[in-house]
Parts: C-alpha cells; structure tokens; sequence
C-alpha cells in the first residue's frame, strides 16, 4: 500500500462552522498514472525490449521533440543529468563561471559543480524567476574581472517561465549560451513559445512529482544536433562506435530506460489534460482561499504567460494575517495534507555558503512567506474542497476571513 492510500484515523475538526473529514492523506502532487500508462509499459514489456534502449525510448523522444517544438530531444536518467549533459555540451569546464537563479531546487546548482564549475547565484523578481537586472549585473563584473560566465541557467519555478524577452537579450549581449532549467515547466508557453525551445537547449524532468513522469527521468531538448549527439554519446558511458569497448572520454550511465520511455509515451499523450486539472485547482484555491483572506496573494498568478500550474502556492503576509505560512503548513499536515515551502534560495543552502551572489532580499521573502498547497491532477473536488475547507477553519480560528 502506497503513502496516498494510507487512511487517517484523526477524528473530524470542527471550527468555525466548518467541518473536516476525517479522510486519506493528500499529496502535493503525486502521480497521475492509470490504463493507459499500463497498456504502454505492458506493451514495452512484452516487446522484449526491456532495457537500456529501444524503440520506445526513439518513439518517445520524437513525440517530445515535436510537442515542444525543438528538432530533438534525448531521453535521459534525470532532469539533473541532462543539466549535467547540457552544460558538458556548451563547454562548461573545471573552474568556470555559470550563473543561475538562487530561486530553484538544489539540483540546479549541483550539476553546475558536477562539471567543477562554480554556481553564480542571482535574485529572482516577484514572480520568483531571475531578475535580468541581476543577471547584468553579474556578467559585467565576470567579464570585468576576466571571468566570462561560460552559460547562464535561468529556471521557470513552478512552472512559470522566467523574463526571456529580457534574459536572452542580454545573454547575447554578452555572448554567453543559455541552458533553460525548465524542469518544472513543461506544458508551459512563453509567448509563442513551448517551454524547453528557448535557449541554446532546455531540459525538463519527469520525477514522481512533476507534471507529467515516466517514474524517474528527464530530457535535453535542442536545436542544436551536435549538443544532442554528444549527450547521447556521454550518456552512454562514451563508448566509441567500435566492435570492442574503447573509451576516449569518461562517461555516464544516464540514458532513459526504455520501458519507462513507454511510461513517457502514455503521459505526453495525456499532458494537455493533467494541465487543465492542476489549472482548474489553482483556480478553485484563488477563489475559495486567497479571494476570501485578508493578506494572501497566490503567487505569481497573473497572465502575461500561459504557465502549467505544476504547483499553486500562496504567499502569507504575516504583518496583515497575524500568522505565517509555516503556521498554515503545520495546521495542514495536522489533518494529512500535505504542504511544501517554496524553494529555500540557493544562497542560503550551507554547502553553497560564500558562494557569488547579486541580491538576495526578493528570494528570501518569497521563501519566508510561501507554501505550495496539494495541486496534483489526481486531487478529486471532494480533495480539492476539504484542501479548503481545511484552510477555511484556520483561517476562521485567525479571524482573516475578509467581509464577503
């Protein structure tokens, strides 16, 4: 029996007038799988093509190629490998600049150090994505103290893609390569543009909890055939197109398995709807949570970008609430609901103390103010409505319902 079908045997809550049920635990967003995704890791299987490669994995690096509109994709262990691979490919080496967002999962600025590289951390602005500001700031000073950034990594947090009409501009300004972490934004539109076909390449994730999975997984994306031929190669321990083994480079073992390819295969064709739930949720919290509370905000809910909804979060001003999110988030787990912080900033992580970083103030209060509330596709109403009602009685007990 997994986590999500785990009952809660806590008694019903009553305050406020309103009711909790007592009821199964609540994920924040966990797997959406079903018939489908059985059909196509059984057809795999029974194919005989079980591992590592195969004509699932080519199948479905085609059908995402073509979804985000990019000439190729290669299928990968993780969206922290194809970081490692992408990077690999524009030339990043021991001892470079890269700069990246301080908003953003560990995993980010780890496959910056993979390559022996140092991570350059720079503030996001409101919307939690990289201030371009920042990012001007920080080229200049590399190049002014003989150190050119050898790629800039912006990342689209929570699905929601970051300022390209500013960053890739100034990218270019200074002539330095674009990696877009966009591990979280697949399904997401910049523009006119699929997230993941911006840069000189992209890269998106298919972990458990993301949009869409294949279990464990991730994909470079590119125009570039180059870039994906030799992540190809170094994802393949380098081993060199001869009848014996022969290694000129050291490699890794980082491709995408087959049969989870087929798992990939089942989600891409399902992803338009698994958005348009996580959309439909996120509108239900901003009528039902933030439309009624004096003093939160859903975070980054405007919409100059068509983003996926991966995940809802709101953010808690404590000076007008008289609580903070970390409150709201321990009230949640109480009745088996589950509730996550926002990133905590790259800069402030101990093993990246003393790290380059520009700014800093923006992410902190995002991170001191935010919770990412349950926002998988797979949440009934009946979930989606106890999520609030939930909320609903704290908010009562707090006194921040505002006059309707």
């Amino acid at each position: 029996m997994t986590i999500s079908d785990a009952v809660s045997t806590k008694p019903q809550v009553t305050a406020s007038s309103q009711t909790i049920p007592a009821a199964k635990r609540i994920l924040l967003s966990g797997p959406d799988v079903g018939e489908l995704e059985e059909e196509y890791l059984l057809r795999a299987f029974r194919s005989g093509w079980i591992a590592p490669v195969g004509p699932d994995l080519e199948a479905f690096e085609k059908e995402l190629a073509d979804r985000v509109g990019v000439a190729h994709a290669v299928g990968l262990s993780s969206g922290t490998a194809a970081l490692h691979l992408g990077l690999l490919g524009l030339g990043v080496k021991p001892g470079d600049r890269v700069i990246t967002s301080t908003m953003t999962f560990a995993a980010t600025a780890n496959a910056i150090t993979y390559c022996g590289a140092e991570p350059v951390f720079v503030d996001c602005v409101d919307d939690g994505n990289m201030d371009p500001i920042q990012l001007h700031r920080a080229l200049k000073d590399s190049i002014r103290s003989g150190a050119k950034p050898a790629a800039i990594v912006p990342v689209d947090l929570l699905g929601r893609p970051a300022d390209y009409d500013r960053i890739l501009p100034i990218a270019a300004e200074f002539d330095v390569p674009v990696l877009v972490d966009a591990a979280e934004s697949l399904g997401s539109r910049y523009r006119d543009h699929a997230c993941g076909s911006l840069g000189e390449a992209a890269v998106v994730s298919f972990n458990g909890n993301k949009i869409m999975t294949t279990s464990g997984g991730g994909a470079l994306l590119t125009n570039d055939e180059r870039l994906a031929e030799y992540a190809r190669y170094l994802s393949t321990q380098a081993r060199e197109p001869v009848a014996h083994y022969e290694h000129r480079e050291v490699g890794f073992n980082y491709r995408l398995s087959n049969l989870l390819a087929a798992l990939g295969r089942a989600q891409l064709a399902r992803l338009d709807g698994l958005v348009e739930r996580r959309r439909e949720i996120r509108a239900r919290y901003r009528d039902s949570i933030v439309a009624v509370t004096d003093g939160t905000t859903l975070f980054g809910d405007d919409n100059t970008h068509r983003d996926n909804a991966w995940l809802s979060a709101i953010l808690v001003d404590e000076s007008r609430t008289g609580f903070n999110a970390g409150e709201l988030g321990a009230w949640l787990a109480e009745h088996d609901i589950e509730t996550r912080p926002l990133w905590n900033p790259m800069h402030l992580q101990p093993v990246f103390a003393g790290a380059r970083m520009y700014g800093g103030e923006v992410s902190e209060g995002i991170f001191a103010s935010g919770l990412n509330l349950p926002s998988g596709s797979t949440m009934s109403d009946d979930d989606v409505e106890r999520v609030i009602a939930t909320v609903t009685v704290f908010l009562g007990q707090r006194g921040c319902l505002a006059p309707r």
